[in-house]
């Protein structure tokens, strides 16, 4: 369990299920918070939540149904076994965020009624409610287990990108520089695709993709490059014996990890 003490402008951060708690202000017994969440997820003031219908205010299956297609006896069977344990993810999921949700509101009538004793046990267990969240979110299926290595000098962006890649479903190894990079490349298993920003104070992206494609050990490694530059500054070709793709910063990282997830998969099947 994490047990947190909070100053007035200090944060409590949920990084995989984007949820942000701030501690605004504190005035008496009365604590001001802000909460920062998804659309999907509901945050409602107590006495606003009762008067709601109990189904508006829990998590509820998608309605929408893909088209029948004619299957195998085994596709079929296979496909009912993945729609059960997507059934039980559902619910499992729907019962941690209600959890969730009504700590919040029970949190938020004993700050209102100036309850603090209650407070800290309330907060206690709603932390451990999203933390379930987080947990059970943890591994989506995107990047099928590919390996990644990111390259990126600004620690900051190097452990954001590989915290939403590792969401993703990849395998992230980082390295802070093209030195560092081209040492993890040389000494473990080569990863499915490296992530390549370009401008770095030791060993530019530049300088590290020539010596990958001097190496006949990493023959046909997928290089993305990560730039707030243009391709054409660099006067880097691309495909094989260059840039594989570039992808300009500001970075969609929703877009980017459908794009790799595309090229490795095409990449694999054609092995």
């Amino acid at each position: 369990m994490l047990v947190l003490s909070r100053r007035p402008d200090q944060k409590i951060v949920f990084p995989n299920i984007g949820i942000t708690i701030e501690v605004l202000r504190v005035r008496g017994n009365i604590v001001k918070l802000g909460v920062d969440a998804p659309p999907e997820i509901k945050v409602l003031r107590d006495e606003v939540a009762s008067r709601l219908p109990a189904e508006n205010t829990t998590t509820s299956a998608s309605s929408a149904k893909s088209p029948v297609t004619a299957a195998s006896p085994s596709a079929a069977a296979a496909s009912s076994e993945q729609e059960a344990r997507n059934r039980e993810f559902r619910h499992s999921l729907a019962n941690r965020l209600n959890g969730a949700t009504l700590a919040l509101h029970l949190l938020k009538k004993q700050l209102s009624m100036g309850s603090i004793t209650d407070v800290e046990s309330t907060f206690e267990r709603l932390l451990s409610q999203l933390q379930s969240v987080e947990s059970q979110l943890h591994a989506p299926s995107s990047g099928g287990g590919m390996r990644a290595l990111v390259v990126e000098d600004d620690s900051n962006e190097r452990e954001l990108l590989a915290g939403f890649l590792r969401m993703s479903g990849f395998e992230v190894v980082t390295a802070q520089d093209g030195c560092a990079a081209l040492d993890l490349l040389r000494a473990t298993d080569r990863p499915d695709v490296v992530l390549l920003d370009m401008r770095m104070p030791r060993c530019s992206g530049p300088e590290t993709l020539q010596q990958i494609r001097r190496d006949p050990a990493l023959e046909g490694l997928k290089v993305f490059a990560i730039s707030g530059s243009k391709p054409e500054e660099y006067d880097i070709q691309t495909g094989p014996q260059g840039i594989d793709r570039w992808f300009a910063k500001p970075l969609d990282p929703e877009s980017l990890v459908r794009e790799m997830a595309r090229e490795l998969k095409v990449t694999s099947s054609s092995v």
